[in-house]
């Protein structure tokens, strides 16, 4: 067995050759990079340990250390708009999380020491920045090229596979604003803080009224001499009812940590409450009008002020932008030291900004909140077979399978690719259930003489023309200037056509249909030399089907949900969502 399980990519021919002489679905050598040392990068990387054997990986990380955004965002106040006791692999729950919206430090604490748990940094170099992918026609993979970031030389590596992590919320930059290489202030973005910037007593102006700039303003407010804060639109800022931010008392993490199943229990009802909640991004459901109009009433209450009023609720509905909970920021805005400026910035001069109204304001400071580019185009050459390169044909538009591929170019898969559940439940859950579906693909093409895997081209047309169709009931067609897509009117880009448990269960099963498989050989070269796995271990029972009752996993796709989502174990789930008044329609029901 030796002579067959050795790496077959130099050599991709004899890959059906070598398998005649092994056993069915004999394992070979798979060679993996992964792109990113963030949540989604140490999530395949634990996966790849746990599941797999004769395989070697490589994730290239461009920081100085894992974990990704959370490495990287560092500015006052950042912290995670979803419960910090869910933003944790389901597996791996942290036991001392300091309140509900846990700060960047504590969830960059969480994803360093899940890698430090389980071995994840000897598959990772730091400061190695990927530069570029290229199909290698004779070997078959990707011809992969990374700048040395310590040394800034290129090396080169070679692939089976290639996994895009590099994430969605990922590549920052400044604001679209003339001028603003003339300001001769201190100038920041939040996704690039320098901590050795002093703010006390300065005055500081903060571009944007998104997550981060959300996040930035009840921060620095108390410590500064003055803010003036540029909005350009209107946004919903309010935790949705029942997630409000709390600070969890010593008697509750010593809870969480030493009474059985309390942690769990607590975890598995936030849950519960997070994927009760997607009737809210459904137009005319009663979830969606009486968070509005909570949303409504406690913007009001908070603001308690006539002009911000009319400036800052919108008239689209919530949830076309994404939600957050805004711990502070609304009350802020009617502090002594804070001034808002509502409308567009024209241009930004040597001292500050310029705005429509005419008039200029200069700040010593200024924050750039204005977030990512988040038009999935990679942030480097991915080319194909045909020579097609993945930044051109996405350029306008990225249309993904399932947010995990792209058609033509086989075996590249992609966490948090285009249309996937970035915004419509739970994120982490749906990063598992990914990395799941990876897994699937890779241990196929590791037990098989398979050459190439991609989407089919028919496929993704298809799942684009359903989600595009599925879209105009959802809010997020409305009018907004959202990250969700490109433009206000233009197709929704970022979102799955569903909740993230539509998401799990789309994904659960691998539909081979929808994908272009090409083989080395004959594609029946892994039924081997006759013999079976079970035959080669001298440990295992030959007669292992020979029982006494019919034990076997259930055949049905409707049977095995049931068995793995606890059907008939809840009383009902109705009173975990924000109403529990939308219901599927009757023929959905089990």
């Amino acid at each position: 067995m030796a002579d067959f399980l050795v790496p077959t990519t130099a050599n991709p021919e004899s890959d059906a050759a070598h398998r005649l002489r092994g056993p069915i679905h004999a394992q070979r050598h798979v060679r993996i990079i992964c792109i990113g040392a963030g949540a989604s990068g140490l999530l395949m990387a634990y996966k790849l340990q746990r599941h797999f054997k004769n395989f070697s990986l490589t994730v290239y990380e461009k920081n100085a250390e894992v974990s990704g955004t959370w490495f990287e965002n560092r500015y006052p106040g950042c912290a995670c708009d979803v419960p910090a006791h869910n933003y944790t692999w389901s597996f791996e729950p942290k036991l001392d999380w300091s309140a509900v919206y846990a700060s960047s430090k504590e969830i960059f604490a969480y994803f360093n020491d899940f890698a430090r748990k389980y071995g994840l940094h000897k598959f990772v170099k730091t400061r190695q920045q990927v530069s570029g992918a290229y199909w290698n026609k004779q070997r078959g993979g990707y011809d992969v090229e990374i700048k040395d970031l310590q040394n800034d030389q290129i090396v080169t590596d070679h692939c089976d596979i290639l996994v895009n992590a590099g994430g969605i919320l990922n590549n920052w930059q400044w604001p679209a604003i003339p001028g603003i290489d003339k300001y001769k202030g201190t100038l920041l973005h939040t996704a690039n803080w320098d901590d050795k910037i002093d703010l006390s007593n300065r005055h500081v102006g903060l571009i944007g009224n998104g997550s981060s700039g959300i996040q930035v303003l009840p921060t620095i407010q108390p410590h500064v001499q003055k803010v003036t804060t540029f909005i350009r639109e209107p946004t919903w800022v309010s935790p949705v009812q029942g997630l409000e931010q709390h600070v969890y008392s010593d008697k509750e993490r010593l809870e969480f940590a030493t009474k059985p199943n309390v942690l769990t229990e607590y975890r598995k009802n936030v849950e519960r409450g997070l994927n009760g909640q997607f009737g809210i991004f459904l137009k005319g459901t009663n979830t969606n009008n009486e968070t509005e109009a909570y949303f409504r009433n406690q913007m009001h209450d908070k603001l308690q002020n006539e002009y911000l009023e009319e400036r800052l609720i919108p008239n689209w509905h919530v949830g076309c932008r994404r939600l957050t909970p805004g711990v502070g920021y609304l009350e802020s805005l009617g502090k002594d030291n804070v001034e808002v400026v509502y409308g567009e910035i024209n241009e930004i001069t040597e001292r500050g900004c310029k705005c429509d109204n005419g008039n200029e304001y200069p700040v010593d400071v200024l924050i750039c909140a204005t977030g990512f580019n988040t038009s999935f185009k990679p942030r480097f050459p991915v080319v194909g077979p045909s020579g097609q390169n993945l930044q051109d044909i996405w350029k306008d538009e990225a249309t993904s399978y399932f947010g995990l591929a792209a058609a033509d170019f086989p075996n590249y898969l992609i966490f948090l690719g285009p249309n996937c559940p970035i915004g419509n439940g739970p994120v982490l859950s749906a990063i598992e259930q990914q990395a799941d579906y990876m897994c699937k693909l890779i241990d196929r093409f590791q037990t098989n003489n398979i050459a190439q895997f991609a989407p089919k081209a028919e496929a993704i047309a298809d799942f684009i023309a359903h989600k595009d169709q599925f879209m105009k009931a959802t809010v997020w067609q409305d009018p907004c200037r959202s990250w969700y897509k490109q433009r206000p009117d233009g197709p929704i880009t970022a979102l799955w056509p569903g909740s993230t448990l539509h998401y799990i269960e789309a994904l659960m099963e691998v539909r081979l249909d929808d994908w272009d498989i090409k083989y080395n050989g004959n594609r029946f070269a892994w039924l081997g030399n006759g013999y079976s796995q079970t035959e080669l271990d001298d440990t295992a029972d030959w007669g292992y089907y020979i029982r006494e009752r019919d034990d076997d996993e259930p055949l049905s796709r409707k049977r095995k949900l049931q068995l793995i989502n606890g059907s008939g174990t809840m009383s009902g789930n109705a009173g975990v969502s924000f109403s529990g008044k939308d219901a599927p329609p009757a023929d959905a029901k089990l």
